[in-house]
């Protein structure tokens, strides 16, 4: 390294929104790498509204690697930290800034510890896909730090060594989590199915029932129902590869009628899902079902669907084409 050690601070900043899964991943076939038992697609929501922003330094002078979320310390020592650190450090490429007498080898980031600080401008740990922003938004930027070459899609398989649906948090618009079938994990990545101006008149209103962290995490839960659920196997090997093709289409066409019945379909088999684990999981609450009752009574008035529900952990997110929903306490996200 050309500049004197211990002089120099790198900084790279980088922000990723978070997503709302259409057709739900839930469920894992290899624990370690994050192999999910079904695809999944969801809609990236507007990062204005909700996303993680995250800073990362490197510099001879750290000692060591260290991670501030939302102002806190926390330990990097868990595993999935660690995977994705590992494998941008093993596709770090040389850097050069020469104003700045800097000179970076290929086998130096090896050996040049960083300090990440991230912050969500939404609740963690609510069911809003928190871990999903963030760790979406670590391997970006440790790969815009690092100098990675490799395309999103590559990247979207180390961020899903972070958390599964951080993933689909490197696209915008409409994307695709395919499961994959090699063992090594190598083909389990996301894919854009359409971007973000595909359907401009989409309008998502999120309402976070609880801002409480859920009482059974997702990892735990997803474990539960592999081992305990006959019908979450149901599901992954019968149910969604149709409706995946079948929300593909509604996507490409833009029908707002198929992409509402199949989203509150997988929603309520979700939720069916965690009733038929053992112990049974329960992530909605009364004020989930006023919501539910709100929106059927509202479609059945005007004969065919206005707009519709999806369920998952402590939020309700509705979904509509053609009207503006203003309810109270909903933030709307265009």
């Amino acid at each position: 390294m050309a500049a004197p050690e211990g002089q120099w601070v790198l900084m790279a900043t980088g922000r990723s929104p978070t997503n709302i899964a259409v057709i739900k991943y839930w469920g894992k076939r290899d624990e370690a790498l994050i192999l999910p038992v079904n695809d999944s697609i969801s809609v990236t929501l507007d990062p204005d509204h909700l996303s993680a922003t995250t800073t990362v330094a490197v510099s001879p002078s750290f000692p060591s690697d260290r991670m501030w979320l939302n102002g806190k310390e926390i330990s990097l020592s868990g595993g999935r930290f660690q995977s994705c650190l590992r494998e941008i450090r093993k596709r770090a490429c040389e850097f050069e800034d020469e104003k700045k007498g800097i000179k970076i080898k290929k086998e130096d980031w090896e050996n040049l510890h960083v300090h990440i600080a991230s912050y969500n401008n939404f609740p963690t740990a609510a069911g809003l896909a928190s871990s999903a922003a963030g760790f979406a938004c670590l391997v970006f930027t440790l790969g815009k730090l690092m100098n990675v070459k490799e395309d999103y899609g590559e990247l979207s398989s180390i961020a899903r060594q972070g958390s599964g649906s951080a993933c689909r948090s490197l696209f915008g618009g409409f994307v695709k989590w395919c499961m994959g079938k090699k063992d090594d994990g190598s083909d389990s990545l996301a894919v854009q199915l359409a971007d973000e101006t595909h359907w401009n008149d989409l309008v998502i209103i999120i309402a976070v029932v609880s801002s409480k962290q859920k009482e059974t995490s997702s990892t735990s839960g997803m474990r539960d129902s592999v081992v305990t659920s006959p019908l979450l196997q149901y599901r992954a090997q019968t149910v969604v590869p149709s409706r995946v093709l079948k929300m593909e289409e509604a996507i490409k066409n833009r029908d707002f009628d198929s992409f509402a019945k199949l989203t509150c379909a997988d929603s309520n088999q979700f939720h069916a899902v965690c009733l038929d684990t053992s112990p049974p999981i329960f992530y909605m609450n009364d004020t989930s079902h006023r919501i539910i009752s709100l929106v059927e009574k509202w479609n059945h008035s005007q004969g065919t669907p206005q707009v519709f529900f999806l369920l998952f952990l402590n939020i309700c997110c509705l979904l509509s084409s053609q009207y503006l929903c203003v309810l109270p306490g909903f933030a709307i996200l265009p």
